[in-house]
């Protein structure tokens, strides 16, 4: 992903997918009983470190202030990236704003980091109107989605949990949850498995020996076990009576645990630095694209490679729910095959336009992707001259991409638009032009991540996969059709949903045997 994807991807990884941070509800979905409960949340703020395997990589807080009529919900997030002798610095806040009864004003967002800049503002009107405007230097789009119902967002779910009267051992409900980034609504199961309590450090001292802060004064907190599944992801947190998480676990070995506000931030800033400088192995990810790691890319690069087959390690692939064992690939146990389709694959068996209702989601617009632009249509034709057959609409779409954009960074919100306009980006400029282009001639297609092999490396990349009666993987920036078998699918869907790769840095390894 590019540097404006990376900013785009861990801002939504924190607003909608890393639910075991700090999920919270900002709508009333029980009634009166909610809103009554609502007028008795308590302000407060909550501190954590972020580790993996022991080591803080991140920091994370949230706050709740009551302000007359209103409840301000802030939540801060920064997160290290080590790659290739640096520390990536991302840093994200978002605040929303609710009315006594938990109905949602607005939600305003922010990223920062050397990656990029990036930030979102959404507003609820009349509960009948959802407007969504995403910014990014001089790019701002805006989407409005009508709403059949009051939205509930996922990042508040454990205080409708609380003040709603549902932390009950035993308990499981599936709540629809509302995604205002991927503008679609989703189903989330949640159980509350078990009563605990937990000792969490509310106060430090500073320990001039081992130059850290550490645990002054302890506080023994009663929580509630959750378990939350949506999508085949499974996460696990405790939170407590007022809605705070105390600790969460995700299937990426991300452990989230509540402390003193000078041990979650103090000591992370004054962390040890020396893992950014190490090299990185065979089988470890380097959480950078091909052109921010600074790969030399050629026409077809590597695209001779039919057949692949990775022992994945270091995350739970039960709880990850990655879109692993579909289409090209294949998953037996910690084994995973891809293979690169064939003649067979490629032929299809329809002419375009696609008519297939079930398709429909693959050849309509959505935030980033202006299939219904004038501009990105009038281009579409241009490129097919009237061609109906798919495979070869979609490889000629995929030659003038690969010919008419260049592979380099660039800063900002990767629109289609914009990438039509700019004529350069990274994996992601050229994955959202090309869909775009393809649901414009009628080709249903879908944006993916995952990783690419190049070099003996492992790198984040995105790339889009049409339907030619199965899904094909290609590849526009490398110009391969179909893609080859060093790109192994970890995510499917919207750019939003790209952001879940952020929760495998520093921890999934991959062993080609």
């Amino acid at each position: 992903m590019t540097r404006r994807g990376w900013a785009t991807a861990i801002l939504l990884a924190w607003l909608a997918a890393l639910g075991w941070l700090v999920r919270r509800e900002l709508f009333q979905s029980t009634g009166a009983r909610l809103a009554e409960a609502a007028l008795s949340v308590p302000p407060g703020a909550a501190y954590y470190r972020l580790d993996v395997g022991g080591q803080q990589v991140g920091l994370a807080s949230n706050t709740i202030d009551t302000v007359g009529t209103t409840i301000l919900v802030t939540d801060v997030l920064a997160l290290d990236i080590p790659a290739l002798g640096r520390l990536h610095r991302a840093s994200a806040m978002s605040r929303a704003t609710v009315s006594r009864a938990l109905r949602l004003q607005t939600v305003d967002a922010r990223f920062d980091g050397n990656l990029g800049r990036f930030t979102a503002h959404a507003v609820v009107s009349g509960d009948t109107l959802l407007t969504v405007t995403l910014e990014s230097g001089d790019h701002t789009e805006t989407t409005r989605v009508p709403l059949r119902h009051p939205i509930v967002l996922p990042s508040l779910l454990p205080l409708r949990l609380a003040f709603g009267g549902e932390l009950k051992p035993g308990r499981t409900s599936t709540i629809p949850v509302f995604d205002p980034l991927l503008l679609r609504e989703r189903r989330v199961t949640v159980s509350v498995t078990a009563e605990s309590t937990f000792v969490v450090a509310d106060s430090a001292v500073y320990d001039s020996t081992a130059m850290a802060w550490v645990p002054a004064h302890f506080d023994t907190v009663r929580a509630f076990g959750i378990e939350e599944e949506t999508g085949g992801v499974r996460s696990r947190a405790w939170i407590d009576a007022q809605g705070h998480v105390v600790r969460a676990d995700s299937p990426a070995g991300f452990t989230l645990e509540r402390s003193a506000f000078e041990i979650a931030y103090q000591n992370f800033r004054k962390r040890d630095t020396a893992r950014a400088s190490a090299a990185p192995g065979p089988s470890d990810v380097i959480p950078l694209t091909l052109v921010a790691a600074g790969v030399p890319l050629r026409r077809g690069e590597a695209g001779t490679l039919d057949r692949l087959k990775v022992r994945l390690t270091g995350v739970d692939l039960a709880r990850w729910g990655a879109d692993l064992a579909s289409g090209r690939q294949r998953l037996a146990g910690d084994t995973l095959v891809v293979q690169r389709e064939g003649a067979a694959e490629l032929a299809a068996r329809y002419r375009l336009p696609a008519r297939d209702t079930a398709l429909s989601r693959f050849l309509a617009p959505e935030p980033l992707i202006e299939t219904e632009d004038p501009r990105i249509r009038a281009q579409a034709r241009l490129v097919l001259g009237g061609e109906g057959d798919p495979a070869r609409a979609a490889r000629r779409l995929l030659d003038w991409v690969h010919d008419h954009v260049d592979a380099r960074i660039a800063g900002g919100v990767p629109s289609a638009l914009a990438v039509l306009d700019a004529r350069h980006g990274d994996s992601n400029e050229y994955t959202v032009l090309y869909v775009a282009l393809a649901r414009a001639a009628g080709l249903p297609a879908r944006t993916v991540a995952g990783l690419v092999r190049l070099g003996g490396h492992l790198y984040y990349h995105a790339w889009p996969e049409v339907y030619l009666g199965d899904w094909v993987a290609l590849d526009p920036m490398l110009a391969q059709f179909p893609a080859d078998a060093a790109h192994l699918r970890l995510v499917g869907g919207g750019l939003a949903r790209h952001a879940e790769l952020v929760r495998l840095i520093g921890r999934l390894k991959l062993e080609v045997l």
